[in-house]
């Protein structure tokens, strides 16, 4: 204990390490009537860590060639110890994180967090939801699979629908006319280096933007839930009274992601084809056209709408009508009411929208 207070002693003269913890950690202070969902961003950062390591594990074995792929894959899977392990936990912590950021924005939405001072953190947060999901499309070809391969034929196919643009934008989605070898190098790239960089900043950004603006108060079990900040100069929304991030929400923190761990790993062991389909266990085959070719879960609602409408292009901008709204929802939506349940109009609509994004995610797979 001697030898590590003179380390800590040595590094504080150096660069004033207490004065960090007390300011950052045990100084951070946190409302009172802050709830577990707000633990979302800590399991979400645990999650892409997670990714990360087992995606540099991957990464040892596996081959970006089309004609080396599914080969390096198998081989991870059936010869490599624990590669089986390793390879199940990318893939299904991959939908498990689209899952988690659903529920963490949710959680935004229904506290009302986005409103101002906090556009940037939404904003931030809505570059990340494009991110994941431009990540997971990426890296759904990897396996070069007889689904991956059909499945990113027709996710790239559906930029033909873009007036002009739209031809030009699919030859540069795959690097050709067709689904082939260079669109795996490209998919890899984006996949292992440009996404998780761009991912990375932007993490860093909206952690920024909270410490900077400080932890938005619930909304629940107060008397007084209007928006306080009049936008008339920087102010940073202190708790005085409130608890200490470290230990207390810390703690709470570290539950939640034992929790998540526990799903997780029940999923990992007990179902771990629940996102697996038999064609992910065939060789691409250009030549072979599966009969029932679907995206992941989280993409179902994009697919079906652009089977309800009668033009693609239609369904795309309606699709990009709804994005776009989401996006700049903090500079529509300037009601100073924080309480969903103070306003009704809001939470029907909100309520609406999850409904018909469930129901078209469910046409979607059974249609």
């Amino acid at each position: 204990m001697a030898l590590l207070k003179r380390l800590i002693d040595w590094i504080d003269v150096r660069i004033g390490a207490r004065e960090i913890v007390a300011k950052e950690l045990t100084g951070y202070l946190l409302p009172r009537n802050i709830n577990a969902w707000y633990s979302m961003g800590s399991i979400l950062l645990f999650i892409f860590a997670l990714q990360v390591v087992t995606g540099i594990l991957l990464l040892i074995y596996y081959v970006p060639d089309a004609d080396k792929a599914f080969k390096s894959v198998s081989f991870i899977m059936n010869e490599v110890p624990f590669g089986w392990l390793i390879r199940t936990c990318h893939a299904i912590g991959s939908n498990m994180m689209v899952l988690v950021l659903f529920l963490h924005m949710l959680s935004v939405l229904f506290m009302n967090s986005y409103k101002s001072p906090r556009e940037f953190n939404w904003l931030t947060g809505f570059i990340l939801f494009t991110l994941v999901q431009g990540i997971s499309l990426t890296g759904y070809l990897l396996p070069w699979s007889q689904l991956s391969f059909w499945a990113t034929t027709v996710a790239t196919n559906s930029a033909n629908a873009i007036p002009v643009a739209g031809p030009y934008l699919v030859e540069f989605l795959r690097g050709g006319t067709l689904v082939g070898p260079p669109t795996l190098g490209r998919f890899f790239a984006l996949h292992v280096a440009l996404i998780p960089a761009g991912m990375a900043a932007v993490v860093g950004a909206h952690l920024f933007f909270l410490q900077r603006t400080g932890v938005s108060t619930p909304p629940f079990g107060q008397k007084e839930t209007a928006n306080q900040w009049q936008g008339d100069g920087y102010r940073y929304e202190s708790h005085p009274g409130g608890i200490p991030f470290f230990p207390n929400y810390a703690l709470e923190d570290l539950r939640s992601i034992f929790i998540y761990l526990a799903c997780f790993l029940a999923v990992v062991f007990f179902a771990p084809n629940l996102f697996f389909t038999s064609d992910s266990f065939l060789p691409a085959n250009p030549l072979q056209t599966p009969a029932h070719i679907k995206p992941e879960w989280y993409f179902l609602a994009n697919y079906q709408t652009l089977k309800i409408f009668p033009n693609e292009f239609i369904g795309l901008a309606v699709q990009g009508a709804a994005m776009t709204f989401l996006a700049l929802l903090p500079f529509i939506d300037r009601t100073r009411e924080r309480h969903p349940l103070k306003r009704p109009l809001f939470m029907i609509c909100a309520v609406g929208g999850i409904l018909l994004w469930i129901g078209l995610s469910v046409w979607g797979h059974y249609s």
